[in-house]
């Protein structure tokens, strides 16, 4: 990636190329085969088998400005982040954890954001959702309200009512973290809880989705290799009792004694010319 892709940027926002290297191996850049006019402007080319690939450059030029976005709100409480994709409640519960921000992982309940009878009824004043598709009853809530949209869009996404659109792989597991794991990041540097030279202690792993059955399936595999450490052994053969105290006395050491003149063991020696 050329440095004319980030021209648009300040040095200190660009990218790293380790950063590059991750969205690369997550797939951060991988479409599919069918685009939207609206996205044709964030496809890089299409390749032989006909998925588009996204623009690496706009990806991020349209992180920082989400995350610019997201700082200048002041109450972090009032930015809720959104994912009815099951790939993405992980993200959105560790992105709100870091970041203080609120979250809805699972199902969206309509009327969250326009009827104020609801318990749940809220009034954020940005909103973050994984997926525009999946998350459409949300992104039209949002639009009644005059609620600003941040989303990750895939090549086929619709943009209606999205105000940030962020090009990215929105239905792998791997991307969506990553994604939501650089945004938090950029959100605690801008905010200045982090330092740039410093790298996060959080690891990307956290924000990745886990399988239920993989973790079941790992615990399984970790019992049986505790079943199959061989217990240790321990000698059953029961101890002799203890010799009476009185015999660990040597005769000659009490004879000694005897001839001393001690016929206790308070008393004094008694000289044999008193007698």
């Amino acid at each position: 990636m050329s440095a004319s892709a980030f021209s648009s940027l300040p040095e200190i926002l660009q990218p790293k190329e380790e950063d590059i290297q991750m969205m690369l191996s997550a797939g951060v850049h991988t479409g599919t085969r069918n685009s939207d006019s609206q996205m044709e402007e964030y496809i890089w080319r299409r390749r032989s088998d006909g998925v588009h690939i996204l623009n690496i450059g706009k990806t991020w030029e349209k992180l920082i400005l989400a995350a610019r976005v997201i700082v200048s709100i002041e109450n972090p409480e009032d930015v809720i982040a959104i994912s009815a994709r099951p790939y993405g409640m992980r993200a959105t519960l560790k992105f709100a954890n870091y970041t203080g921000t609120q979250c809805i992982a699972g199902r969206f309940t309509p009327g969250t954001f326009t009827n104020q009878i609801t318990k749940q009824f809220r009034e954020p004043r940005l909103l973050i959702v994984t997926d525009p598709r999946t998350d459409a009853q949300a992104v039209r809530e949002a639009s009644y309200v005059n609620i600003p949209v941040i989303a990750l869009c895939d090549s086929d996404s619709p943009l209606q009512y999205v105000d940030v659109a962020i090009p990215a792989n929105n239905k792998g597991k791997f991307s969506i973290g990553l994604m939501y794991w650089l945004l938090a990041r950029e959100v605690l540097r801008l905010r200045g809880s982090i330092s740039r030279t410093e790298q996060w202690i959080v690891p990307v792993d956290l924000f990745f989705h886990r399988d239920p059955e993989e973790l079941k399936k790992t615990e399984e595999e970790a019992a049986v290799i505790d079943e199959a450490v061989p217990a240790p052994v321990y000698d059953d053969a029961i101890a002799e009792p203890m010799a009476d105290p009185s015999q660990l006395v040597e005769p000659t050491a009490a004879a000694d004694y005897d001839a001393a003149g001690y016929s206790q063991w308070e008393a004094e020696p008694t000289p044999a010319d008193q007698w």
